[in-house]
């Protein structure tokens, strides 16, 4: 498997910039051609590192309430859970979890509104404290500069290298480190999809 190289991580920060900018504006700027760039762009997303392109809106143009975030701390061992909850509550944007079970989010809430944010979502029992706090201004700016390709094998778990494999099923992509994973991963997909039917 292919790593990325200079002109990938070009055409992605152009893309993170404006997913809706033309092949050929993109081909000039990394001096390739249009359809090289398209080329490029179908290898990323077969291999899983472009997922989808999507609409960025600009909320300070809408009514809709005021931003916030919130800071959860989860008793141990509730992080994942607290983040499901948190995801599932339609008005959150953004979640991050981290690794001693803290949960950030950023959300937009009705005003006067706050206590209804999580609703009964939110399993107050796992919560060892929370802090809100109204956000003045949010800056997104993603960088790719020394960003390496390195997926997760499916099956074992080790860093994929270009040594690695990918196979796409049922549209999902799966990478794998070896071509032992890789059979072992199919043979057990083949199994349960026969089980399936």
């Amino acid at each position: 498997m292919r790593g990325l190289d200079e002109t990938d991580r070009e055409i992605l920060q152009l893309l993170l910039e404006d997913g809706r900018r033309p092949y050929s504006e993109i081909a000039d700027a990394v001096d390739l051609s249009a359809p090289a760039v398209s080329d490029r762009v179908d290898r990323l997303q077969e291999m899983g590192l472009v997922r989808r392109f999507t609409v960025a809106v600009d909320r300070s143009m809408l009514r809709e309430g005021f931003p916030i975030m919130v800071t959860i701390r989860g008793v141990p061992g509730s992080g994942t859970r607290i983040q499901e909850a948190v995801i599932g509550d339609p008005s959150v944007e953004h979640v991050f979890r981290t690794a001693d079970d803290t949960v950030v989010c950023t959300a937009t809430v009705p005003e006067r509104d706050l206590d209804s944010l999580f609703g009964e979502s939110l399993p107050l029992d796992l919560v060892y404290e929370y802090d809100v706090q109204v956000l003045q201004e949010t800056t997104w700016t993603p960088g790719l500069e020394h960003a390496e390709l390195a997926p997760e094998c499916v099956e074992c778990g080790n860093t994929v290298t270009s040594e690695g494999e990918r196979e796409q099923l049922d549209g999902t992509v799966y990478h794998f480190c070896c071509s032992s994973c890789r059979d072992s991963f199919l043979d057990q997909y083949e199994r349960l999809s026969e089980g399936a039917d």
